[in-house]
């Protein structure tokens, strides 16, 4: 629960102004003259308010929502071991075996990259698949480009499926309180319409488009593999599978994935730093800066004032038609981590329906453009490292026709559920 906060009224305006420039540098991705990525710019925000707004440091602190940081923390870990066990890398080998057959390998890709993603870290996934997958295409002469924009799209439309596959709907649920259960429930029906609808779409405009349009640099073909190890996957699967069910309990969610991930640092196998080398500390950290910056903001009563001026103007964000269309749109020009984190502080999500339709506008509009997703940055990031360049106007072909036939399900499956 956000404490009760009051800002020195002579510090007000500073604290709007680092808001407003705090989110514009994170829509650009970058500062002029500086070499900040969005971690930084969300950091640098975060130490410009704790200076202006007058408040002490502890009341600051407090605006974090730390059950949400810790369950993140929880699952890095956990996808830590398995990436550490070679599991992801088996699969995605698995998955590339089946190249004799372009659409099977296709929604192969698909099948396999939604469902890992559901369940666990799905930046974690496109990092592990993305030079699996570019390799085994690179050596069959095939484009990797549509496979790798569908890795993404699968990825992002697959962590919608429950509370635990991005951070932003882990932050959702424990704001909201949401049933692991009933989230699912509710969710996989436009989830899988959705994916259905994302394969169609990407093999029918890229069918035509398979052969090899850019020379292969040399060494594009290979990547290095975690070499595979069994005892350790079925522990970790095991384990994962223990988390799911404790998470149709009771127990606090971040309790439960702590235990879990204490479980794994007390490895015989992999030393600590190894494990953590593999936790996404900036997206933490990300969080952590955007919690505060909009945290301090909300409590000046703007945000709130700027609500009624939308719903006067004809615009209510409370409507799960607009609040779907206008996280979409925010998760495209801001980030959808971003865009939840200054929505979830403006919108009541006492009603499971709306913290539903939050959690999946977010992660379907991820996939429009390439700045939607953090996800879809990784892939496209890594591809290029092997020699495969991705461009916007690539990603944009497939990602808004998809995008928007997921977004037309979820608006009609709001409307059938209402």
């Amino acid at each position: 629960m956000t404490p009760s906060i009051v800002i020195p009224p002579h510090a007000r305006a500073a604290v709007v102004v680092i808001f407003v420039l705090t989110y514009i540098c994170i829509a650009l991705g970058r500062v002029p003259g500086l070499k900040l990525n969005r971690t930084g710019i969300a950091l640098l925000g975060a130490i410009a308010i704790m200076v202006f707004s007058g408040l002490e440091t502890a009341t600051v602190v407090s605006l974090v929502n730390w059950p949400t940081i810790l369950l993140l923390f929880g699952f890095f870990v956990l996808s830590a071991q398995l990436r550490l066990s070679g599991f992801f890398d088996m699969v995605a080998s698995g998955i590339s075996a089946r190249l004799g057959n372009p659409a099977r390998f296709l929604l192969t890709l698909m099948l396999a990259t939604a469902g890992l993603s559901a369940f666990l870290n799905h930046d974690i996934v496109c990092s592990v698949f993305t030079p699996v997958v570019a390799s085994a295409l690179l050596q069959r002469k095939l484009n990797p480009v549509p496979f790798l924009i569908a890795l993404a799209i699968a990825s992002n439309i697959g962590a919608a499926a429950t509370l635990v596959g991005n951070p932003q709907d882990m932050m959702i649920a424990q704001i909201a309180r949401l049933s692991f259960g009933q989230y699912i429930l509710w969710c996989i029906v436009p989830v899988v319409f959705a994916l259905g609808c994302a394969y169609v779409i990407i093999w029918l405009l890229s069918r035509r488009h398979l052969a090899m349009t850019f020379p292969i640099a040399d060494g594009a073909g290979q990547s290095r593999q975690e070499p595979f190890n069994r005892a350790h996957t079925i522990k970790g699967l095991v384990i994962l599978l223990l988390v799911i069910a404790f998470f149709f309990s009771s127990v606090p969610k971040e309790m439960v994935a702590l235990t879990a991930a204490g479980i794994h640092l007390a490895s015989r196998k992999f030393r600590t730093e190894d494990l953590l080398a593999h936790v996404e500390w900036s997206i933490l950290v990300l969080f952590m800066g955007l919690f505060v910056v909009t945290g301090v903001f909300h409590t000046t009563g703007y945000g709130e004032q700027a609500v009624q001026w939308l719903a006067h103007a004809g615009v209510n964000l409370q409507s799960a038609p607009i609040l779907a269309l206008v996280t979409a749109v925010l998760s495209n020009l801001i980030n959808n981590s971003a865009a939840v984190l200054l929505l979830i502080k403006v919108v009541h999500v006492t009603q499971p329906s709306t913290a539903y339709v939050l959690a999946l506008a977010n992660s379907f509009g991820g996939s429009l453009l390439l700045l939607g997703s953090v996800a879809n940055i990784i892939v496209v990031q890594q591809a290029h490292e092997m020699g495969v360049p991705i461009s916007f106007r690539d990603f944009a072909r497939l990602g808004i026709p998809t995008t928007l036939a997921a977004m037309a399900g979820l608006l009609a499956w709001v409307a059938l559920m209402t």
